[in-house]
């Protein structure tokens, strides 16, 4: 079958296809058994509310440059499934993709005809990809949680946990207290478990000690410190720290290539989880220079070349949405700034776009489609009826969105896209960019 055969397969085995979810280790564990996978290379498992994709793509760049076979498995994808199935950076081939899951799906029949969700099916196949591969090193981003999330079903060399803040709260509980507990289900006992948020929740502190991982927080463990008084020598470079019993190193840095402020914790956590392994896994200096200058990610507060300006971001959920408007403050001035915007049913949406209150010109809305995609007019009513300012208008889709916003922009004017993976894939369609 062809890579979109699977995929269809894929979304029909589970009675809530591609969109189910469905937490719990149960029917991962059972396929994962049959197929006999055992673990070959060091592990990393990244999971928190925002950040995730940062660190994982600074992680495997940063292996990347130091010389081993690095596999990553993230998600969503943007534009192609590939996407979330990477050897050294590259996205792997239909056809080694399409061998995994013809592997994967004869040991779900061995095993019963388990109704593995499509994210559990990737989950295993991404895993088959490596280990064919014969991978050095594996990092595996967390879906949604931590504790039952599929890649949970593997053992991490070293867990990290971005940061913790309210999304997918029907799932993961109704406050950070809930949602830190179950994220830091991915730590191990006796094992490197990392935590880059200023201010962790206390059930994620108690849940480490509780097991005996080995925790390690930013601000006490490892660290950032930007330059207190900018000079022609240091304004681009910031100074990364980490604890080692009793050793404390410091490394003068150039600001990694993904933009923005909270970047610095991304690569933060990302150092200190090698440093964590750097007996398994050792990388020096020489790679992590260019690993972190060089890493680029779609959709992460990514600015599109040429004007009017457009930035690109997944963010989803206020945490994520309030950084962006930061960062859109940061870039100067602009006539306008016109949104594109569209967000899935399960979100906060006056919590997520209050940030960027009486900052918009323009919203141009559109409509998400599938089983948990939101219409551009029930968004838009949240709008007006939030009070946010600006003119409102709805489109059946995001292309059409960013076609629209594009059309109506001058050269002094930027645009934002953003609100979900899906919103940032259709404008990258629009702009006719790959991802």
């Amino acid at each position: 079958m062809t890579l979109q055969n699977w995929l269809a397969h894929l979304e029909g085995l589970h009675p809530k296809g591609q969109a189910g979810i469905e937490l719990g280790l149960d029917r991962i564990r059972l396929v994962k058994d049959a197929l006999g996978q055992a673990q070959h290379c060091p592990v990393i498992i990244v999971g928190g509310t925002n950040g995730k994709g940062s660190t994982c793509a600074y992680l495997a760049n940063i292996i990347d440059r130091a010389g081993y076979k690095v596999g990553c498995y993230t998600s969503p994808h943007l534009l192609a499934y590939n996407e979330r199935v990477r050897l050294n950076g590259v996205p792997v081939a239909d056809d080694a993709l399409c061998a995994a899951f013809e592997r994967v799906e004869a040991a779900r029949r061995r095993a019963g005809d388990v109704a593995l969700t499509y994210f559990e099916f990737g989950t295993l196949a991404a895993w088959e990809v490596f280990a064919a591969a014969g991978v050095e090193a594996a990092i595996l981003e967390v879906g949604l949680g931590g504790r039952l999330d599929a890649v949970n079903v593997y053992e991490p060399d070293v867990a990290i946990v971005t940061t913790v803040a309210l999304d997918h709260t029907d799932w993961l509980g109704p406050d950070r207290e809930s949602i830190g507990f179950e994220k830091a289900g991915i730590f191990r006992a006796g094992k490197p478990a990392l935590c880059a948020d200023p201010n962790p929740p206390q059930r994620l502190l108690d849940h480490a000690a509780a097991i005996g991982a080995d925790l390690r927080l930013l601000g006490r463990d490892f660290g950032f410190e930007r330059p207190a008084a900018e000079t022609n020598e240091n304004r681009l470079q910031w100074r990364w720290w980490c604890r080692s019993g009793e050793r404390l190193q410091k490394r003068a840095l150039a600001y990694p290539g993904l933009r923005g402020p909270t970047q610095l914790l991304n690569a933060s956590v990302a150092l200190a989880a090698l440093e964590a392994i750097g007996d398994r896994l050792p990388v020096t200096m020489q790679a992590i220079r260019p690993g972190l200058i060089e890493t680029e990610l779609a959709g992460r507060f990514q600015v599109v070349p040429g004007k009017p300006a457009i930035v690109l971001d997944v963010g989803h959920n206020p945490q994520a949405v309030k950084v962006l408007a930061d960062n859109l403050s940061g870039m100067g001035f602009f006539d306008r700034t016109l949104a594109v915007v569209g967000m899935l049913a399960d979100k906060d949406f006056v919590g997520t776009l209050q940030p960027l209150k009486g900052k918009i010109d323009v919203w141009h809305v559109a409509t998400l489609d599938g089983p948990r995609g939101t219409s551009a007019e029930t968004l838009a009513g949240i709008i007006v009826g939030a009070g946010l300012g600006g003119v409102v208008v709805c489109y059946p889709s995001p292309v059409v969105a960013m076609q629209a916003a594009k059309g109506g922009a001058t050269e002094s004017d930027r645009i934002a896209a953003f609100g979900s993976f899906y919103t940032v894939a259709g404008a990258l369609e629009a702009l006719g960019k790959k991802p």
